[in-house]
């Protein structure tokens, strides 16, 4: 897994693990602190929700905290003359479909907003492409052919 990620994904993800910590963690141990001060827990819907949410909360702010430990910021070249991590690439298929891309790290990937895995098939097939180059990705619908249109650091 790469552990690359941008100056944007990187601040998402510390604001993510502080809301955790600071809001929600301290908010569902109140709930479970006072359903558990109104006696039977093993009926109590409140407490049992409220421990398992502690849990999955607990879970995700151990893998946050690991992952802002290894990460590394990451920009894209100002002028980049090839695919690289951080870039938006456009590409056309045969068909004429164009398709716009930024290479992130696997802690980003967002497919709505255009943003995927630098390790994903996709990605690592457009990878230290350069303009007019002819990429085939391997698909498990088979491969497509298709025509790298632009590089930029910046979104088209």
């Amino acid at each position: 897994m790469t552990n690359l990620i941008t100056a944007m994904g990187l601040k998402k993800l510390e604001e993510e693990y502080h809301h955790l910590w600071r809001v929600e963690r301290p908010k569902v141990v109140q709930g479970v602190s006072d359903a558990a001060a109104e006696g039977d827990r093993s009926e109590n819907a409140e407490y049992i929700y409220g421990k398992k949410r502690l849990r999955e909360i607990d879970r995700k702010l151990k893998h946050l905290g690991g992952r802002l430990k290894v990460l590394r910021v990451a920009a894209p070249p100002a002028n980049p003359g090839t695919v690289s991590f951080g870039c938006w690439v456009t590409y056309e298929d045969e068909d004429g479909c164009k398709r716009c891309y930024q290479l992130v790290g696997p802690d980003e990937i967002d497919v709505g907003e255009g943003r995927i895995s630098i390790d994903s098939p996709v990605g690592k097939a457009l990878l230290h492409k350069k303009l007019d180059d002819e990429v085939i990705i391997r698909r498990p619908s088979g491969e497509l052919t298709v025509y790298i249109t632009d590089i930029s650091a910046t979104r088209p």
